[in-house]
C-alpha cells in the first residue's frame, strides 16, 4: 500500500502500513461525529454477506443503512475493484477520505459520482463535499440488513461487557 503522506526515506513498509491504519482510524473518527451530530449511528467493521466488511455502516433517523468505504491510500482506492458489491447492502454509499488524499478520481465514471457521495474527514471532523443520493433497497432487504446490524451492535456491546461471551453466537 503507497501512502499519499511524505515518508522518509528510512521508512519502511510497516511503518506506512501503520500509518495508513492510523489515518483510517482517523478518517473513521471524523466521520462519526459528523453522524452523530446527524442522528446517524454507525458500526465500524461490519461484516457483509458474501464475504466482504463494510469499513462503517449505520442508519440514519428514517432507517435508511448507509455504507462509508474510507480510503487512506491512492493505490488502495484505484486498485478497489469490490466497492460496487458494498450498493447491495445499503441506501446510501459514500467514499470517506483522507483529506490529504488527491480526489480527482472520484469524479470519473469508474467511481460512479451519481451513485456515491463524498466525504473528507480527519481525526477532529468530516464534511460531507458529495452528498449520497438515495437508492432504495427492496423493503425485505432492508430489514435483513438493519437486523444484521442490530445483532452485531449489540453482541459487541455484550462482549465489551464480558468478553467470556466472545466465543458463543458468533
Amino acid at each position: 500500500m503507497v501512502s499519499p503522506f511524505p515518508a522518509s526515506d528510512s521508512a519502511t513498509a510497516a511503518d506506512r502500513d501503520l500509518a495508513d491504519l492510523r489515518h483510517a482510524a482517523a478518517v473513521a473518527r471524523g466521520i462519526g461525529r459528523l453522524f452523530a451530530r446527524n442522528g446517524i449511528w454507525c458500526l465500524p467493521e461490519m461484516p457483509l454477506r458474501g464475504g466482504r466488511r463494510a469499513d462503517l455502516m449505520g442508519i440514519d433517523a428514517k432507517g435508511h443503512v448507509i455504507i462509508v468505504e474510507i480510503k487512506v491510500s491512492r493505490a488502495d482506492l484505484l486498485g478497489d475493484a469490490k466497492w460496487p458489491d458494498y450498493l447491495d447492502h445499503c441506501d446510501r454509499f459514500f467514499w470517506g477520505l483522507h483529506p490529504a488524499l488527491d480526489r480527482t478520481c472520484m469524479e470519473t465514471e469508474a467511481f460512479r459520482p451519481e451513485a456515491c457521495g463524498l466525504i473528507v474527514g480527519d481525526g477532529y471532523d468530516a464534511e460531507i463535499l458529495r452528498p449520497a443520493p438515495l437508492l432504495p433497497l427492496a423493503a425485505a432487504r432492508r430489514k435483513a440488513e438493519v437486523e444484521r446490524l442490530a445483532r452485531a451492535s449489540l453482541r459487541r456491546q455484550v462482549v465489551s461487557a464480558d468478553p467470556h461471551c466472545a466465543g458463543w453466537g458468533g
